[in-house]
């Protein structure tokens, strides 16, 4: 069994919902980091390609990562496949190609994830009888639509910002707490540090400018997030400004083999170790990643406290403070999120995944650790997470 290491990794800047990069398909988008990769190794042959997308209605046409190949310079002869664990697509995605350069069904993989929210549709069930006057219509954006009563009657279809006002009132997380980690994401947010992983991209239409930095962070304070409502219930704590943004982008990383490291003269950021899902009440779907973690370290001995670096996705300042507490570690600990996180950063669903990993290979082997760890949240209560390690 060879070892798979992760390798080359582009991404587009993430777009705020309804802005520049909104203008672009997410077939585009895809086959935009798809080719900024391939543009690093002339001519590397590819075996498959596996991209993470939640939205597989519209224009995402049900399989993105093979329309995405067509449109890139991979053309037919490359297969693709979609895969969908909601916030966690991206980071299935290199999971899932890990583990067949392990199991010696490829030597190379191109994984990633796209999300264009700004663009998803809305969606019309068919009529349950002939001439009928009534319609309903669900956007596809985020969220709950075409609900199975059982599901509804068993499991409740609260929210996503709902699930985090479940985790704060179960976990004493302050609304003040919940700004202070908000403006720490803001805070640590590098946006030169990032735009070294971004292939600027050219939105179509007269006079446009390629996009190259990320469009979502912004300046704030404790002030400013204290001021903004909290709308999901009342006497809440979750606002627009502790939880993570509706966006836009892609992402594209390259996972290969030993031998085709060696043989193309690749070089890897870091090995891919264990990967794991887990399931939870999606009442709570935001402490995911504790369930995923701890499957991971029952299965390797390290603990959480054995990383040099995490990276948690951010869906809601109050999801974040429930793992890292959780796992015994400050509020403020360094080496979380250490260049910003969604609340800052965005969280473009099928694309953060991917987008995490490769910022966590990146800062693993600018840091000289030995362990990192990638691990995500994930809508109707899933955790998804990923270990890294020192090459």
């Amino acid at each position: 069994m060879t070892e798979a290491f992760l390798c080359t990794h582009r991404r587009t800047a993430i777009g705020r919902f309804g802005g520049t990069l909104s203008r672009l398909r997410p077939d585009d988008l895809a086959a935009h980091v798809i080719d900024a990769v391939m543009a690093q190794h002339p001519g590397l042959p590819v075996d498959e390609v596996i991209f993470g997308c939640a939205n597989q209605a519209g224009e995402d046409n049900r399989n993105v990562a093979r329309m995405a190949c067509l449109i890139s310079g991979l053309g037919e002869a490359v297969p693709a496949t979609t895969v969908n664990r909601l916030c966690g697509s991206g980071l299935d995605a290199v999971i899932i190609a890990a583990r067949m350069i392990r199991d010696g069904a490829a030597e190379v993989v191109l994984a990633g994830g796209v999300e264009s929210m700004s663009r998803a549709p809305f969606v019309m069930p068919k009529a349950e009888t002939a001439f009928s006057r009534t319609a309903e219509v669900y956007d596809t954006t985020i969220g709950w639509r075409f609900v199975h009563k059982g599901i509804a009657a068993r499991y409740g279809i609260e929210s996503m910002p709902e699930t985090a006002e479940n985790l704060a009132a179960e976990r004493g997380i302050s609304r003040e707490d919940q700004d202070r980690y908000a403006l720490q994401s803001q805070g640590r947010y590098d946006g030169d540090w990032h735009a070294a992983d971004i292939i600027p991209i050219t939105p179509p239409g007269k006079g446009a400018e390629a996009v190259a930095r990320d469009e979502h962070p912004r300046a704030t304070s404790l002030e400013k997030l204290a001021s903004l409502a909290a709308p999901f219930r009342a006497g809440g704590s979750v606002t627009a400004g502790n939880a993570s943004g509706v966006n836009d982008g892609a992402a594209c990383v390259l996972i290969a083999s030993a031998r085709a490291v060696r043989d193309h003269g690749l070089i890897p950021l870091a090995r891919i170790g264990h990967g794991a899902s887990a399931g939870v009440a999606p009442r709570i779907m935001g402490i995911g990643p504790v369930a995923a973690v701890a499957r991971i370290t029952a299965r390797t001995g390290l603990s959480t406290k054995d990383f040099d670096v995490i990276e948690l996705n951010e869906a809601f300042a109050a999801q974040v403070l429930a793992c890292t507490r959780a796992w015994g570690l400050p509020d403020d600990t360094a080496h979380v999120n250490a260049k910003g996180g969604a609340i800052a950063m965005g969280h473009p669903l099928g694309m953060s995944g991917a987008r995490i990993a490769a910022t966590a290979a990146r800062r693993l082997a600018e840091t000289g650790g030995k362990h990192a760890l990638a691990t995500a949240c994930i809508g109707v209560g899933q955790g998804i997470a990923l270990t890294l390690h020192a090459v």
